[in-house]
């Protein structure tokens, strides 16, 4: 008796289902907000019961007719939504480019400077050549009186040490702009600096002859209308890079303004300007060098004081215009600036179009490593981080 009646309550318990339904949108123009912010639950009105039908059947169809709703708002909001994805407005953010895109290499252009300074050095061989057929005789012309070769008498050896430091000074600037990361940035604006610098010589030591400025200096002989021994002097002065200790530099008349302390100044400020500040000691020993070469110019007495003097103001102030320019991206293309109205803007332009930031001062290696050795660097350095 007692089975049969467990038996026949266990037919009248109907199970409970309960179905929760989470959206993926939970806000939507078709559910209204209250004031915490939460959607409020859309829930259909009680439908009554009518007489006759089992509660327990009633309340399973309730809960069918619930989760067939919910189901039918879930299809609409996410239907709504990938509407709205489509068609929404988007706002585009500005990301800043990363420095290594605003300091382009353009090795071409580095070319292009190089062959610009070429030109002008073997142009100024080919001045000198025909600046040495007008020289003044100084049998008949003597020197032009210098206020500090009245003071400091002539020191024979002198100008042996003004080449010698200025070699040291280029190889160090050689070196070091070879270990630049930037070298090709560099590169160009030291190219066309040179043969700025070189063209400007031409012009001046062509413009006006000035005497030889002392009686020990030996010239070469006039050649007058040999045209092929013209040439051999020019290819004589070019391999021997126009330095006397080599024995190429055999004509005068290329005295306003110095080369020498072209390239002793030069090099000392390309050296200083990038190197680090830290390396102070190595900017003075290339001051040094640099300054003792210009005035063992003088003391040697292989020229006249005002061609240091121009040599020195004309190269100290076109590099400093030039790093002034490179280094004011907002001043480059404004009217009123001064530095703009120079002959050569156009050229500064061509040569710094592409470079918007201050070239910084980083080293590398000259050559790069094989990627092979790269790859296997990468992966030994991570089996160091694990």
């Amino acid at each position: 008796m007692a089975a049969s009646e467990l038996i026949q309550d266990s037919d009248d318990i109907r199970p409970h289902v309960e179905v929760n339904v989470t959206t993926l949108n939970p806000a939507s123009p078709l559910s209204p907000i209250v004031a915490n912010g939460k959607p409020a639950r859309l829930a259909a009105p009680p439908q009554p019961t009518p007489p006759g039908v089992d509660t327990h059947d009633g309340k399973r169809h309730q809960a069918g007719g619930k989760m067939g709703n919910l189901l039918k708002q879930s299809q609409l909001i996410d239907s709504l939504s990938c509407g709205l994805r489509k068609h929404c407005n988007y706002v585009k953010i500005t990301v800043p480019e990363e420095r290594g895109n605003r300091l382009p290499k353009e090795w071409w252009k580095t070319g292009v400077a190089f062959l610009y300074a070429v030109f002008n050095l073997v142009f100024t061989t080919v001045v000198i050549t025909v600046v040495h057929e007008r020289v003044p005789d100084k049998s008949k012309n003597p020197p032009l009186p210098d206020k500090f070769f009245d003071y400091v008498g002539r020191v024979p050896w002198a100008f042996t040490v003004t080449e010698v430091n200025g070699l040291i000074l280029v190889g160090l600037w050689l070196v070091q702009w070879l270990f630049l990361k930037h070298k090709s940035i560099v590169g160009r604006r030291c190219f066309f600096l040179i043969g700025t610098l070189y063209m400007y010589r031409c012009v001046t030591m062509y413009i006006t002859t000035l005497p030889v400025p002392g009686e020990h200096m030996k010239c070469a002989p006039k050649l007058n209308n040999n045209s092929t021994a013209k040439i051999w002097r020019i290819m004589t002065l070019i391999s021997g890079g126009g330095l006397s200790i080599t024995g190429s530099h055999m004509m005068c008349g290329d005295f306003l303004y110095s080369g020498h302390t072209v390239m002793l100044t030069l090099s000392y400020l390309f050296i200083k300007e990038y190197s680090p500040r830290w390396m102070w000691w190595y900017h003075w020993f290339c001051w040094f060098l640099s300054t003792t070469g210009v005035l063992c110019i003088l003391v040697a007495h292989e020229h006249y004081s005002i061609d240091v003097l121009v040599g020195y103001i004309a190269t100290t102030r076109i590099f400093w215009w030039y790093h002034t320019m490179a280094n004011m991206q907002a001043t480059r293309q404004v009217p009123s600036s001064f530095l703009s109205r120079v002959w050569w803007n156009r050229v500064f332009n061509f040569l710094e179009c592409n470079v918007q930031a201050t070239v910084p001062i980083a080293f590398s290696w000259p050559i790069t490593p094989p990627s092979s050795c790269r790859q296997r660097y990468r992966i030994v350095e991570g089996g160091r981080d694990e």
